[in-house]
């Protein structure tokens, strides 16, 4: 029994063996496991594709010698420091026949770049050519040229430089739309100064909020300092994004790197190229989130879209009618999912274009027209001048009471100064309005879905709330508009 169970073995043995061979010469169907193995990327063509349009760049600024050079010049740093004050024997004035102080040549900085035209345009990050005296490229042939800053955008990081040089390989840009969570994404670029460094992962998520104007792609390849620039790359040899950053405790990577998609960047680029610089629209709106709470009070239905806190004076947004408290769903006919939306949609549209915003306002839709203005610096506000009014009159319904509050209706100097119509000022709040966060100067611009313009109109929409549920209250404080959700005391 012990030979013939021995004999069976050796017969299974060989006929795994056999089976094995088969399948390695192709003559059998393969494993699930060989399969598997089979299935994995293999990025050596993507390399040998893109790696030639991938270069390196490095910056020089130029710093000018001072002091003495005769003394060590780290003594002279540490008194800077710590003390404040120059080295003790340091000269305070040139010696005669002294040379004059010279500009010396330091290494500022390492990244990366790909070549985006035939001609010489590269992209790269602002942030790596930012403050450079002279910017360095060199090819993955090892050719070098000093390269020309066309222009930076810093609030993308987006920059483009040229270089004097034709006939270059050129990129292929990829559909961001198209790139899907868990795809096999390549990135290579020159971390720690280690050049046509190729590292690989897959996409972690998409339109990751960590900036204004930018829904980063969030993957898990690895990128370090020096990678900065670096094309991100599809399994089709496209580029889908620029590296940019990077989470880190350390300093280092650790598993989380995030790169700007290549549509957003590429927009950026092609106003570099026509005019070195980037124009962007604005409404002049302060917004902020929607919350769900806030959403199911005025019957928005979901927390979506962009709450308006305060509307610029005189600005686009205010002209086309866009009021405080005023939520932007749309924006010419794309909707607004988060706030950050707002601002990406408005700053990508060109001054000047006439657009529709689709604000919820008062339990209803409607469509206003506003035309773009351009990003500018923000003006300080002026402050009104005081003027003495007659004393307003003061809330004593039972409803206000009972919520806590004591309101006053608005002077005209007030409403001049604050640029409202109407509306209560809160003069004290107690009880349920202060838990719900309602101080005294607050003034409430509407009940519900119900807009108050004086005294009588907040006690009547007060009385028709239904107290079994939060009321909604739409308030204003300073130059800020936000709701607050009064839970009456049951």
């Amino acid at each position: 029994m012990l030979f013939k169970a021995e004999g069976k073995g050796l017969r299974a043995y060989a006929m795994a063996a056999s089976l094995a061979l088969g399948a390695t010469l192709g003559f059998l169907p393969a494993t699930p496991v060989q399969a598997q193995t089979r299935a994995l990327p293999d990025f050596t063509d993507l390399v040998d594709q893109v790696g030639p349009s991938v270069v390196n760049i490095r910056t020089i600024e130029r710093v000018s010698q001072r002091g003495n050079p005769e003394m060590d010049e780290e003594m002279q740093e540490f008194f800077r420091r710590f003390f404040g004050q120059p080295m003790p024997g340091a000269p305070r004035s040139p010696r005669p026949n002294r040379p004059q102080p010279q500009e010396e040549e330091r290494p500022r900085g390492v990244g990366s770049g790909f070549i985006l035209t035939q001609d010489g345009y590269v992209m790269t990050n602002a942030h790596v050519v930012e403050d450079a005296s002279e910017v360095l490229v060199t090819l993955a042939d090892k050719r070098e040229f000093k390269a020309k800053i066309i222009g930076a955008d810093k609030r993308t990081d987006v920059a483009v430089v040229k270089i004097d040089a034709t006939g270059l390989p050129a990129v292929k840009v990829g559909d961001v739309s198209k790139l899907r969570v868990g795809e096999w994404v390549m990135a290579i670029g020159s971390p720690f100064g280690l050049e046509n460094t190729v590292t690989a992962g897959i996409v972690s998520a998409k339109q990751r909020d960590t900036g204004d104007y930018l829904p980063f792609i969030q993957t898990d390849v690895a990128i370090n300092p020096g990678n900065s620039g670096g094309p991100l790359i599809n399994m089709r040899g496209e580029v889908v994004g620029i590296n940019s950053q990077i989470y880190s405790r350390s300093g280092g990577f650790m598993g989380i790197s995030f790169s700007i998609p290549i549509d957003e960047a590429w927009r950026v680029s092609e106003q570099l190229r026509t005019s070195g610089r980037v124009s962007r629209g604005r409404i002049g709106v302060q917004i902020d989130q929607v919350t769900k709470d806030v959403a199911e009070s005025i019957g928005l239905g979901k927390a979506a879209g962009a709450l308006v806190r305060s509307v610029e004076a005189g600005s686009p947004g205010e002209k086309a009618g866009i009021e405080a408290g005023d939520i932007i769903t749309k924006f010419d006919g794309k909707v607004i999912e988060r706030p950050s939306d707002l601002p990406r949609l408005v700053g990508n549209t060109k001054p000047g274009t006439r657009s529709v915003v689709t604000v919820f306002r008062r339990g209803a839709s409607r469509d206003l027209n506003v035309t773009i203005a351009e990003i500018e610096p923000d003006k300080p506000a002026k402050v009104a001048a005081e003027r003495e009014e007659p004393q307003p009159k003061a809330s004593s319904s039972v409803a206000a009471r009972s919520l806590g509050l004591a309101v006053t209706e608005l002077t005209d100097a007030q409403k001049r100064e604050l640029k409202l119509k109407g509306g209560v000022k809160v003069e004290a709040a107690t009880d349920a309005a202060a838990r719900a966060g309602l101080r005294e100067g607050d003034v409430i611009l509407a009940v519900g879905n119900t807009e108050v313009g004086s005294l009588k109109e907040f006690d009547g929409a007060l009385n028709k709330a239904d107290k079994s549920k939060p009321i909604s209250m739409l308030f204003r404080r300073g130059d800020w508009a936000q709701y607050a959700l009064v839970r009456p005391a049951r």
